[in-house]
């Protein structure tokens, strides 16, 4: 698939950035913006990610930079990602020899940004970038974290039972802040990941970013955001191994955050 296909792909996307700019509030509080996609396998969605949220962000007369995290891909999102990099002045591109996993994607996005917020969502289009308006405009002084929670989630019953249900486990045995631990659409100070150490390079690392911000004194709010069915591929979580592997960090991580209280773990 090309530059060209990936960026007019999903549809859907296209439609409320428009509308977007009109609710936003003017103006907002946000003046830097880091934005990152961690990718893998995401050829069909990336193109059209990038490039809306360039668009809107350069309506909204916000300084920022686009960085995407490609973590080993094999679906030609490297050549996509490329011929972006060409045409969108302001994507970087960092590259994963291999993949390394999601939390490590997120530790390379964190540490490749320079702006003063920093906010990321995944690469496979299942929330709409133009959805960051209603995270910007609750990014006052006294917030360090926007944190969305997925209004309702449109994945397959199955998966929604699994994830609600780790969902209200790690929220009760973290004593976690926030209602959707693993909603992936956040908006974060950077002073903020400056004072946490993040770890791990599995899924667990929301978990960790969690309840470490909170040890640090972070200051959240909340803001519903929707979630959409994957318009292309699988996610890589709901199999047995890797439901099973997350089980295991979980309880590890338990251990040692809660347990042994050791937060440089």
């Amino acid at each position: 698939m090309s530059g060209a296909e990936a960026r007019a792909l999903p549809d859907r996307l296209s439609r409320d950035v428009a509308a977007a700019l009109d609710a936003a509030r003017d103006p907002l509080p946000v003046k830097s913006l880091s934005v990152f996609f961690p990718c893998y396998n995401d050829a069909p969605t990336i193109g059209g990610l990038v490039c809306r949220i360039d668009v809107l962000l350069d309506a909204l007369g916000i300084a920022h930079e686009i960085i995407v995290v490609n973590d080993g891909s094999t679906d030609g999102s490297d050549a996509v990602l490329r011929e972006l990099a060409a045409e969108v002045s302001r994507l970087r591109v960092v590259e994963h020899d291999a993949n390394r996993g999601y939390g490590a994607a997120l530790r390379s996005g964190f540490d490749a940004a320079t702006q003063e917020w920093v906010f990321y969502t995944d690469g496979d289009a299942q929330f709409d970038p133009a959805e960051v308006v209603h995270l910007l405009e609750r990014a006052s002084d006294g917030v360090d974290v926007v944190q969305g929670w997925k209004v309702e989630r449109r994945d397959s019953w199955v998966r929604g039972l699994i994830g609600r249900a780790y969902h209200h486990v790690v929220r009760l045995c973290f004593r976690l802040p926030v209602r959707d631990t693993d909603c992936d659409f956040r908006l974060i100070r950077r002073a903020l990941l400056a004072r946490v150490n993040l770890r791990h390079s599995s899924g667990v690392i929301c978990v960790e970013m969690m309840r470490k911000f909170d040890r640090a004194g972070a200051r959240f709010v909340e803001v519903p955001v929707h979630h959409y069915p994957r318009p292309f591929g699988r996610s890589q979580f709901f199999r047995f191994r890797r439901v099973a592997e997350s089980l295991r960090d979980v309880a590890r991580l338990w251990v040692q955050l809660v347990l042994l209280r050791r937060d440089d773990a």
